[in-house]
C-alpha cells in the first residue's frame, strides 16, 4: 500500500484530511530534516494504530530512513505507549503521592536511541501528543527547546502527528 492509495481511500467527508496529507507529503521541506520528518511520520503512524496507514508510511519511510532511525521511531512509539499511560495517570490522579513513587519502568532506549537524542525526543513528542499525555508533552518540548530545536520544528512535528492520527481515524472507521 502506498501513501497515494491512502489518500485515495479518504471519503468525501474527510476531504480536509486528504488535502492536509497531500500538502504534508508534497511540502516536506520545512524545518525538519528528512530523518526527523519520516521518523515523526513513522512513530505517529504506529501510535495511531491503523495497519493500512502504518504499512503505507513504513513503506515510504523505509526508503527515507536508515535502519537505526526506523528502529528509533518504532522504539519511541512503543516506549511512549507505556510512558504516556503511566505519566498521564500520575498527572491526572488527585493523590500527588503517585508522582513521588518510583515508576520502575525500563526506558534504557532513551539513553542510546541509535539516532541523535533530539530526533528521538521529537518522535516521542509526536507520539505523546497523539496519546494525550500532558506531562510527557511538556517534558519532551522542554528538552527540545533546551537543545535549541526551533518552535517551528516542534510545531511541524505536532502538525504531522495530527494529520497522521486523523487519517488513521478515518481509515479505521471506513476500512477495518
Amino acid at each position: 500500500m502506498t501513501l497515494q492509495i491512502v489518500q485515495d481511500l479518504m471519503p468525501a467527508y474527510a476531504k480536509d484530511i486528504k488535502l492536509n496529507l497531500s500538502s504534508l507529503l508534497n511540502n516536506n521541506e520545512g524545518p525538519l530534516t528528512k530523518q526527523q520528518f519520516w521518523g515523526v511520520m513513522l512513530a505517529s503512524a504506529m501510535a495511531s494504530k491503523n495497519k493500512l496507514l502504518l504499512n503505507a508510511v513504513a513503506e515510504t519511510a523505509h526508503s527515507n530512513l536508515s535502519s537505526e532511525a526506523e528502529a528509533a521511531a518504532k522504539s519511541a512509539a512503543s516506549l511512549m505507549a507505556m510512558n504516556n499511560i503511566y505519566y498521564r495517570f500520575t498527572h491526572l490522579v488527585s493523590d500527588p503521592e503517585y508522582s513521588r513513587m518510583p515508576a520502575n519502568l525500563r526506558m534504557s532506549i532513551m539513553a542510546k536511541p541509535g539516532v541523535d537524542s533530539q530526533d528521538f525526543e521529537l518522535f516521542s513528542l509526536a507520539v505523546s501528543a497523539i496519546n494525550g499525555c500532558g506531562k510527557c508533552i511538556d517534558a519532551h518540548e522542554k528538552t527540545l527547546k533546551n537543545h535549541a530545536m526551533s518552535k517551528e520544528a516542534i510545531q511541524m512535528s505536532i502538525r504531522i502527528a495530527s494529520i497522521i492520527h486523523a487519517a488513521a481515524t478515518v481509515l479505521e472507521a471506513e476500512h477495518s
